[in-house]
Formats: C-alpha cells, sequence, structure tokens
C-alpha cells in the first residue's frame, strides 16, 4: 500500500473539528456529529403517523442518499433517468420548498447494483460548504451552501459493477472520500477549499462502499475505515496507513460504531461481528480485536447501533435483530420485528436518541426498539408512503424532528422545536 503526499497546507486538529460538528442541532453529515447514529436532543418524536408528516417534498430522479441538514437548508443528491444525470440539491426546511439544484454530471451511466443506484452517498457540510460524491460519473464537488459550484475533481477509474455509495467526510481542512472498487482502489484527501489533493493512499482492490470516521486514540488521530479484508486506520493528515485488523467473510460495507473505547464491526456478507482496540500499529489481529462472535445471518448492510451495553445488528432480509454485549460479544438476545416478505429488507442505517433505536424497512415502516434483556418494540411507525416508495436512506434527526427520505420523495416529521 502506498501513500502519496501532496502538500498538507493548513491542516487544523481533527479533535477540534469534531468538537465543532457536535455543537448545535446540525445534523450535517453520515452518522450525524457523533459519527455513532445518535442523536443527544431531547423532544424528539418516538411516534408518528401520516397525521405527523409536516410536508412532503417530491424529489426529482431517485436516490437514497440520507437528508443533512445546516441552519435552514437541507442538502441531498438523485440521479435522473437512470443515472444519465447526477443532482445536488437544498430544500428549505420550513416547507419542503427547493431552494437550488445542479445538475453535477451528465453523461452515460457506469454500471451499479439495482438496490445502489447513483446517488446514494450522503452529502457533508461544514455550513459554508457542502460536497457530494458520485463515484466515476461526477467525482467529488463542492459547492457554496447558496449553490454556486466551487471545484470538481475527477476521480479517475476506478471500476467496480455496483456502483459507490461511500459519503465524504470532513477533517479539519480536508474533505477524504473512500474509493474502494474491483480495480484501482484508493482513499484520498482534498483540500476542502481548493479541492487540490492533498494525498492518495492505494487501497487492496475489492468493491466496498464504507465511511471512515475519526477518532483519537493512544494520543493520536485515527481515521478508521471497515473494508472488504478488515479494518485499516489511517494518519488523517498524510494517508500513511497505522494498522490493521483482519476481519471476517468481507465486502465492508456498514460503517464502523465506535463506543466504549472500542471499535463495533460487522462484515457486510453472512460472518462474524467484532470489535477493535484502536491506538495500534502495524497488524494488530492477534492483539486488538477484543472479541469476536458468528452471526448466523443473511447479509448485513445497516451499520451497528450501541444502545447501553448492546450492540444491535439488522440482518436485513430476515428483519432480525441481534444484540451483543459490547463488552464480551456474547450473544443477548435475537428476534423478528415481522415479515420481510411484507416490510420489505431493512437497509436504512439506524439512528438512535431517548435510548431507543429505530429501524427503518423499505416501505416505510419505522419500527422503535428498546435494549434490555430482551427486545421490546416501543411504537411501529407509517406514514402511508406510496406502494412504489423505497426507504434505504437513514433519519435525518434535528431540531423535534425527523426528516425520513424514500427514493422520491422527503418527509418532515413533527413540530419544530427551536
Amino acid at each position: 500500500m502506498r501513500s502519496y503526499l501532496f502538500g498538507i497546507g493548513n491542516f487544523l486538529c481533527a479533535a477540534a473539528a469534531i468538537q465543532s460538528m457536535a455543537v448545535g442541532t446540525d445534523w450535517s453529515g453520515w452518522r450525524g456529529p457523533l459519527q455513532n447514529g445518535h442523536s443527544t436532543e431531547t423532544g424528539l418524536p418516538v411516534d408518528w403517523s401520516a397525521d405527523s408528516v409536516v410536508w412532503m417534498a417530491p424529489l426529482a430522479g431517485k436516490g437514497q442518499s440520507s437528508p443533512v441538514i445546516f441552519g435552514e437548508k437541507i442538502f441531498l443528491t438523485s440521479a435522473i433517468d437512470n443515472g444519465r444525470q447526477r443532482v445536488v440539491m437544498c430544500l428549505d426546511r420550513n416547507d419542503g420548498k427547493l431552494l437550488w439544484s445542479d445538475v453535477a454530471w451528465t453523461g452515460d451511466p457506469e454500471p451499479s447494483h439495482i438496490m445502489n443506484g447513483w446517488a446514494s452517498a450522503t452529502c457533508v457540510t461544514d455550513g459554508e460548504r457542502v460536497y457530494a460524491f458520485f463515484g466515476k460519473g461526477g467525482g467529488l464537488l463542492c459547492y457554496s451552501v447558496d449553490g454556486k459550484r466551487l471545484w470538481q475533481k475527477d476521480l479517475g477509474e476506478f471500476e467496480g459493477p455496483w456502483g459507490t455509495a461511500a459519503c465524504p467526510v470532513l477533517v479539519g481542512n480536508l474533505v477524504i472520500q473512500n474509493c474502494d472498487a474491483d480495480t484501482n482502489a484508493f482513499i484520498a484527501a482534498f483540500d476542502k477549499t481548493t479541492g487540490d489533493e492533498v494525498w492518495r493512499t492505494d487501497r487492496e482492490d475489492a468493491r466496498g462502499w464504507s465511511t471512515p470516521i475519526l477518532i483519537k486514540a493512544a494520543g493520536r488521530d485515527e481515521l478508521v475505515m471497515n473494508g472488504h479484508h478488515g479494518l485499516t486506520a489511517y494518519d488523517p493528515t498524510t494517508g500513511l496507513p497505522l494498522w490493521f485488523c483482519k476481519g471476517f467473510v468481507g465486502r465492508g460495507t456498514p460503517t464502523v460504531t465506535p463506543a466504549r473505547d472500542l471499535l463495533h464491526v460487522v462484515s457486510g456478507l453472512r460472518g462474524d461481528t467484532y470489535a477493535v482496540r484502536p491506538g495500534g500499529n502495524g497488524d494488530v489481529t492477534s492483539t486488538h480485536m477484543a472479541w469476536h462472535t458468528p452471526r448466523n445471518c443473511s447479509r448485513d448492510l445497516p451499520s451497528p447501533i450501541v444502545l447501553g451495553d448492546q450492540s444491535l445488528v439488522m440482518d436485513m432480509r430476515r428483519a432480525t435483530i441481534t444484540a451483543y454485549n459490547i463488552k464480551t460479544g456474547e450473544e443477548t438476545w435475537r428476534d423478528r420485528l415481522g415479515d420481510a416478505a411484507v416490510l420489505g429488507q431493512f437497509c436504512a442505517t439506524p439512528v438512535a436518541w431517548n435510548n431507543l433505536a429505530f429501524f427503518v424497512a423499505e416501505s416505510g415502516t419505522t419500527y422503535v426498539v428498546q435494549a434490555g434483556t430482551e427486545m421490546k418494540v416501543v411504537a411501529v411507525n407509517n406514514i402511508d408512503a406510496g406502494p412504489d416508495e423505497i426507504f434505504r436512506a437513514s433519519i435525518t434527526p434535528s431540531q423535534g424532528q425527523i426528516f425520513l427520505r424514500s427514493d422520491s420523495n422527503l418527509y418532515c416529521i413533527g413540530k419544530r422545536v427551536k
């Protein structure tokens, strides 16, 4: 694995970046300001129905990127005409009206999986600029929050038959993008203001869609990312690999979930779940894997969500949740939410607030689950979505409201609390 340095520039402290993101109620990137799917807000709804919908906004094209919110603006992506156009859009959070939209790319679409499409990567924003990623068809883009395209980077050839979905992340003065693929896989960092490439590090060729997270361990910043072969940590300022922990089975789609000084991981394919202590050097498989537990599952697409001392992992095809003790990996309970043939698969990564986890089925039905000695379903919520709508995006909570995206509509639910 090689790392190419193009100049670090004015790099800011990564820990300070996380702290600044965590202030306020903005949900400005994938999995929120804490990077673990948790909201610390109070007053968010637990029960809702079609009567709770404040507004519904039809979206051009199809997509499954999750809404990100900063201030009064919501940012989303979409693909039109089966990927022949890629669009970045901004909506008013108060009424869902379109504030601006830009066609980021037009051309012949690259192959993608039928469940993926061409607009799955969630945007990220710092309140001044917003960043979007479309893989080969459009690359990495930067806009002002008012819709002016500031720069666009063609990231080159990285071939994969199932498309891309990894989200851009902001680390200080850098925007970092995972480009896992069957060939020419890499992860790269760009100056967030100019788009200049700062570093690029080769990765083992294998398709993948995981988004990196930023943590602090052993007195340093670590950029940690799931992958087909396991977990890798990088120095976010240089892209140099710090450590690697070999995983199980492969694919590495779900995002790593940090909790209680451990990193909780599921592989993506049918395989084990495991936890890793960060802060090592080199191959840490034998020294830093805290535990691993085999999973009898069909496929793990959603990332784990941690409630208290339990990691909840959703088997997307069987609509089954398994709870694991986060300290030991011991299976606490396993239970099925309902009939996946009726509900659809559970592809959306869950979010949590109030010590409750929210699991969204493809049908739009949302199950509210409380952890404990056994699974307790606190609520089952429906908004009477259309029969052709598919929900694969994660819920976005903000100021007492939740924003629920299907492939074709965005719903605002609940009363706003300022």
